[in-house]
């Protein structure tokens, strides 16, 4: 069983760890990572990073450009409140709490493509 490490303490996350953008629990088996409210390339680097489900952070970034990570969404308040992740939300809330799925790149998001098959 693959358990989420907490990325600063290098300790496993409790049980109950809630996802900051669907409010879903985090079960210790699932995929999981930190979210950098201002993106570390724009400061962020030791600012608040709060879990979420690997593919809520990945729809995140399928949305988002790191500028307007930094300029517009650096709190969850305001990523909840765009009109796509809310979308996404009301999808994603109807699956199993350790549900993940491939995540694509947003057609109007701006910005280079990065990763594997950019």
């Amino acid at each position: 069983m693959k358990r989420v490490i907490d990325d600063r303490t290098g300790s496993a996350l409790p049980a109950s760890t809630v996802c900051v953008l669907c409010g879903r629990i985090i079960p210790q088996h699932a995929r999981a990572s930190r979210h950098h409210l201002v993106p570390k390339l724009r400061g962020g680097a030791r600012g608040d990073a709060p879990m979420l489900h690997q593919v809520c952070h990945a729809a995140i970034h399928a949305r988002f450009s790191e500028a307007e990570l930094a300029r517009y969404f650096s709190d969850p308040v305001a990523l909840r409140d765009d009109p796509d992740l809310r979308r996404f939300i009301a999808w994603v809330s109807r699956k199993p709490d350790d549900f993940h799925a491939p995540t694509r790149r947003s057609r109007h998001k701006k910005g280079p493509h990065r990763g594997r098959g950019a």
